[in-house]
C-alpha cells in the first residue's frame, strides 16, 4: 500500500496514484514539466510528502545555464572563501617566519643592550622643552602686530579723508608686514636650525634623535601657520571687502582678540597643523575613551619596537655584505624580504598615530574635527594616497603652499612639484640628521613620487572597477617594494659604514 502511494511526478506519463484517503488520481505531463529537478525526486502534499518512484530519469539539465566564473554568467560569484584563503596563507607563512626567526637567531630582545647615552637624553629633554618657546615668541611678535593694527584702525575712523588714510595704512601695512614676516622667519629657522645641529653634533641614538626632530618640524609648521593665518586676518581687518570676507566660523574669536596666550596654547597641544582662531568642539571628554586609544598606542608602541629588534635588525645586519659588494640580486632579495616586515612596521605605527594617538589627543583637547586619514588602502593612485593618508599635513600644503601659488597664477603641477620638494627637504632633515647622513634618499624618493602622480593620474580619472584594482595594485607594489623598504636598507647602511652598530649586542 505505501508503494501505491508514491508516485512519479518529473515524468510525461500519467502514473496512477491513491490518496491518503484511497481515492486515485494522476500527475498530468503539464504539471511534470513545470516541476524543477529538485523537485523531481521529493514533492510535498498536505499531511506528508511525495517520493518518485523512478529514481533515474531525473531532469537535471532542463535549463540553461553557465559557470559562475564565465563572462556569461548572471550571477556575480562570491569570493569570500577565496580570501579566508588568503588570509590564512598569509598567517601560516609568517607564523614560519617567526619560527624560523627564533630557530636562527634566538631572543634578541634587550632592553639594557641599547646605547642610550645619557648625554642623548639629557639633550633631547632640553631640546623638547625648549622647541615650543618658539611658538611664544611668534606670539609676541603677533601681539605687537595687533596693537599696531589697532592703532591704525583707530586713525582711519578718526580722519576725515579715509580714502587717503586708508591708502597710506595699507603702505603702512606691507611694510610693516615685511618686518613681522623678517622677525617670524628668524624665529622659525632658528627653531629649525638649533635643532638640527644639537641633533646631528651631539644626540648619538638615531630613535632619540628622530623624536627631538619630529617634533621641531611640527612646532615649525605650527610657527608658519600661525604667521600666515594671522596675517591674512590682520588684512582683512584693516582692509574690509567681500573678497576678504572670513569664515563664518571664526566670528565668534575675531582679530584681534584671537592673539593671546590660552589661543596659541590651544594650537599647540591641537591635533592639527592648521591654525584657526576657532575650531570645532566637543561638549566634554571621555576619559574612556582617552584611556583605550593610549592603550592601544602603548600595546603598538612596544610592537613596533619588539619587531624591529627580532625581525627587521637581523635582516639589516645581513645585507651589510651583499651591499657592500654590489650583489644586486641578493639586494633584491632582501628588499623583498624587508618589506613584509616594514610594512607591518608601518601598519602598525599609523594606526598607533593616527588612530590612537591623535584620537586620544583630540579627546583631551575636545578637537572636533578628527578626520586626520581616510581610506588611503584603497587608492587607486599616487596623488590620491598622498592627499588621504596624512590629512594634517596634506591640509597645511594645500592651505599653505598649493593653494597661494595657484592664486599667484602658477599652474596646480608647478604649485604640486613645489610642494613635494618642500616635503622633500622636510623628509630628508627627518631622516637623515638622526641618522647623520644626508645622503639624499629621502629627498630623493618624494620627488620621485612626481613621476608615478602624473602616471597613475589617468587611471584616477577612469574610476571604474578594473581600473581601480590596476591603480591599487600599482600603489602597493611601489609602495611595499620601492619605497621603504629600499629606503630604510640604504640609511642603515650608512648609518653603519659611519659608526657600526647602534646597540652594544653587536660587541
Amino acid at each position: 500500500m505505501a508503494s501505491l502511494i508514491e508516485t512519479a511526478v518529473s515524468t510525461s506519463v500519467d502514473v496512477p496514484s491513491i490518496d491518503i484517503n484511497g481515492h486515485s488520481k494522476s500527475t498530468s505531463s503539464s504539471k511534470a514539466a513545470k516541476t524543477s529537478p529538485a523537485e523531481s525526486l521529493t514533492t510535498k502534499t498536505p499531511g506528508r510528502s511525495v517520493r518518485s518512484k523512478y529514481r533515474h530519469i531525473a531532469a537535471y539539465h532542463s535549463e540553461l545555464r553557465t559557470s559562475c566564473l564565465s563572462r556569461d554568467s548572471t550571477v556575480n560569484p562570491s569570493f569570500i572563501g577565496f580570501r579566508n584563503l588568503m588570509v590564512i596563507v598569509l598567517i601560516v607563512m609568517n607564523l614560519r617566519l617567526i619560527v624560523e626567526n627564533f630557530m636562527k637567531y634566538g631572543v634578541l630582545i634587550c632592553i639594557k643592550c641599547h646605547d642610550y647615552r645619557r648625554n642623548d637624553v639629557f639633550l633631547g629633554s632640553i631640546l623638547f622643552a625648549l622647541v615650543p618657546c618658539h611658538l611664544f615668541v611668534a606670539y609676541i611678535i603677533e601681539l605687537a602686530a595687533a596693537q599696531q593694527a589697532k592703532g591704525a584702525v583707530g586713525r582711519t575712523k578718526k580722519s576725515h579723508d579715509q580714502a587717503a588714510e586708508s591708502e597710506k595704512e595699507r603702505r603702512a601695512f606691507q611694510s610693516t608686514w615685511r618686518l613681522i614676516a623678517f622677525a617670524h622667519t628668524v624665529n622659525a629657522t632658528l627653531c629649525l636650525v638649533v635643532t638640527n645641529f644639537v641633533v646631528y653634533y651631539y644626540i648619538h641614538h638615531p630613535g632619540i634623535g628622530t623624536i627631538c626632530e619630529f617634533h621641531a618640524i611640527i612646532v615649525w609648521l605650527k610657527n608658519c601657520s600661525y604667521a600666515f593665518t594671522n596675517r591674512d586676518l590682520r588684512h582683512s581687518m584693516l582692509h574690509p571687502s567681500e573678497q576678504s570676507k572670513i569664515p563664518e566660523i571664526y566670528s565668534t574669536c575675531p582679530y584681534p582678540k584671537n592673539v593671546t596666550v590660552g589661543n596659541l596654547t590651544y594650537f599647540w597641544l591641537a591635533p592639527t597643523l592648521v591654525y584657526q582662531p576657532v575650531y570645532p568642539r566637543t561638549p566634554r571628554i571621555r576619559w574612556s575613551f582617552v584611556g583605550k586609544r593610549l592603550v592601544e598606542f602603548v600595546v603598538l608602541s612596544v610592537f613596533i619596537w619588539l619587531t624591529s629588534a627580532q625581525y627587521a635588525a637581523p635582516v639589516l645586519r645581513n645585507s651589510l655584505e651583499k651591499i657592500a659588494v654590489l650583489d644586486f640580486t641578493s639586494i633584491v632579495e632582501r628588499i623583498m624580504k624587508l618589506s613584509t616586515i616594514s610594512l607591518v612596521i608601518w601598519l602598525a605605527g599609523f594606526f598607533a598615530l593616527f588612530q590612537s594617538f591623535l584620537n586620544a589627543l583630540a579627546e583631551v583637547m575636545r578637537f572636533g574635527d578628527r578626520e586626520f586619514y581616510s581610506d588611503w588602502w584603497n587608492s587607486w593612485s599616487v596623488g590620491m594616497y598622498w592627499r588621504s593618508w596624512n590629512k594634517p599635513v596634506y591640509l597645511f600644503m594645500k592651505r599653505h603652499i598649493f593653494s597661494p601659488l595657484v592664486g599667484r597664477g602658477w599652474s596646480p603641477f608647478a604649485a604640486s612639484a613645489m610642494v613635494f620638494l618642500f616635503s622633500a627637504i622636510l623628509h630628508e632633515l627627518l631622516v637623515g640628521i638622526p641618522t647623520h647622513n644626508l645622503i639624499g634618499v629621502a629627498f630623493a624618493g618624494m620627488l620621485l613620487q612626481l613621476p608615478l602622480i602624473t602616471v597613475t593620474l589617468p587611471l584616477e580619472k577612469r574610476d571604474d572597477p578594473t581600473t581601480r584594482i590596476i591603480g591599487n595594485s600599482v600603489f602597493w607594489v611601489s609602495f611595499c617594494l620601492v619605497g621603504q623598504p629600499l629606503g630604510a636598507l640604504l640609511y642603515f647602511f650608512a648609518w653603519q659604514a659611519k659608526y657600526g652598530s647602534v646597540s652594544k649586542l653587536e660587541n
